[in-house]
């Protein structure tokens, strides 16, 4: 089965492979940057709060963290984007 995968090459797969070299929106490297800052911001509140014993810290250091990654990532994305090596 992989072996047939590998050698036939139907419409569907071209067609495939162009749709991935288009590059995404900017409405879905928006959504992937909130969900992924999520998924950080919660594990770095959570570092904060076995390093430094208090919540409040831990939420106020997650506050910063949350902003200033989710503008990186965003902009990350979109160089990546621009990028055609590897597609």
């Amino acid at each position: 089965m992989i072996t047939d995968q590998l050698i036939i090459k139907g419409e569907k797969q071209q067609s495939t492979y162009t749709k991935d070299t288009a590059s995404e929106s900017p409405k879905r490297s928006i959504a992937k940057s909130i969900s992924w800052r999520i998924v950080g911001t919660v594990d770095t509140i959570i570092i904060s709060w076995l390093v430094t014993g208090t919540l409040s810290l831990a939420f106020s250091i997650g506050l910063v963290e949350l902003v200033t990654k989710m503008v990186l990532y965003f902009f990350h994305e979109r160089i990546w984007n621009s990028i055609k090596w590897g597609k």
